[in-house]
């Protein structure tokens, strides 16, 4: 049982004897008296003064002993300086929050998986060619791919503010936790610094390539092109940025990197196209908890016309017609892979999409449930990074 006091006081009240009914026991008021940030409690008691209810030792002697009564404990704590917060701090700590937010977390976690899974492929088929200089250089191609990511989402979220209050209110712009022009600055921000990022460090073709995903972001949003509107364009431009565009550039910057001409591998030919796919389904079930506001906007998707069941059937096919080409290639290319990890794990992670299909049908495809296997989704994608460079 505990009682809070203003300015961050407290009182902890621990063991009291149930067993105390006599009106002797019956709580008296305690006054205490804050003065500034410092909150003044009296921490030794009277035999006579029973504390919140706490029974004394003279009342209560037959039904608590004296060993269990030593253990009953009051105690008192203040912080000095903590009863007015700063206000700066908590709007920095706010503002902190809602840049975070406005990034995405979890398709931050499939960018740095994918660059990361790309970079050790690289560096595993080529271990003889490690140099420690080539770290920083690989730290600044991740912080330009967030960047990238950043402005793509960014600009997603200034142009849907109208359908984020129906869909998503939690993103910081819906919620009003950000401001439009601060949003802006943001969007500004990262564009220019992963372009600066890009052009000093990896040179024209990977500048070009990262140029590109960018201007498929900005269409995918922004009128009048808005191509999110369409849903076959919006799926190849997701696909497109999110498949082909991120494994092959970092592939390709990695092993410019290390002083080696491009070459295809069998393995990054294999994630290339696996992911490709996967971030086409990833495209198709993003709208599915999105329903209920695309209507209300007339955003024609694939999810609004055929309905929701269709679509997670839809996307639940093909990524197990990936898994299945995982499994074939594991056993048709020995020579490529690792039979004895690629085979269970892809296995494993095939029956583990069956399961989450069948439990969003049993739970009648509620929104929760229908969030919860999007979810499902983007942990398949990143647990397909991190399998990559074992493969």
């Amino acid at each position: 049982m505990e009682f809070s006091l203003p300015h961050s006081s407290s009182l902890g009240i621990s063991a009291v004897n149930p067993h105390c009914k006599t009106s002797s026991c019956q709580p008296k008021a305690i006054s205490s008296r804050l003065n500034g940030n410092l909150c003044k409690l009296p921490l030794k008691f009277s035999k006579n003064v029973v504390p919140f209810g706490l029974c004394n030792r003279r009342s209560c002697s037959s039904h608590v002993p004296t060993r269990q009564f030593k253990r009953n404990s009051i105690w008192a704590c203040s912080q000095v300086g903590a009863a007015g917060s700063d206000p700066m701090l908590n709007k920095i700590s706010t503002f902190k929050d809602a840049c975070w937010r406005f990034l995405r977390p979890h398709t931050i976690r499939g960018t740095a998986l994918g660059s990361c899974a790309l970079v050790a492929r690289a560096l595993i088929e080529n271990s003889d060619l490690i140099k420690w200089s080539l770290v920083l250089k690989a730290f600044s191609g991740l912080i330009a791919l967030i960047c990238g990511n950043g402005y793509i989402v960014g600009i997603n979220q200034i142009y849907d503010i109208g359908i984020d209050k129906v869909n998503k209110p939690y993103l910081p712009i819906a919620a009003g936790d950000l401001s439009v022009q601060s949003a802006w600055f943001l969007v500004i921000f990262f564009a220019v610094t992963g372009l600066l990022i890009v052009g000093f460090n990896f040179g024209p073709f990977i500048t070009s390539l990262y140029s590109l995903g960018l201007f498929l972001g900005t269409i995918y949003s922004v009128p009048p092109l808005r191509m999110k509107r369409f849903p076959v364009a919006a799926f190849l431009i997701i696909a497109t940025v999110r498949g082909f565009l991120l494994n092959f550039g970092v592939y390709y910057a990695t092993r410019a990197a290390l002083g080696l001409p491009f070459q295809w591998s069998a393995p990054v030919a294999f994630i290339t196209t696996f992911v490709t796919l996967f971030a086409l389904v990833i495209a198709i079930t993003k709208d599915l908890p999105d329903v209920e506001g695309d209507r209300k906007f007339q955003i024609s998707t694939l999810a609004t016309k055929l309905g929701v069941r269709k679509i997670a059937f839809l996307g639940s096919g093909l990524l197990l017609m990936n898994y299945i080409a995982a499994v074939l290639a594991a056993i048709y290319m020995p020579q490529a892979f690792r039979r004895n990890l690629m085979i269970p794990a892809h296995v494993f992670l095939a029956l583990g999409l069956v399961f989450q299909t069948w439990v969003l049908e049993q739970a009648n495809y509620t929104k929760e449930a229908i969030s919860g296997f999007y979810r499902f989704i983007w942990n398949l994608f990143y647990a397909e990074y991190a399998i990559f460079p074992f493969v």
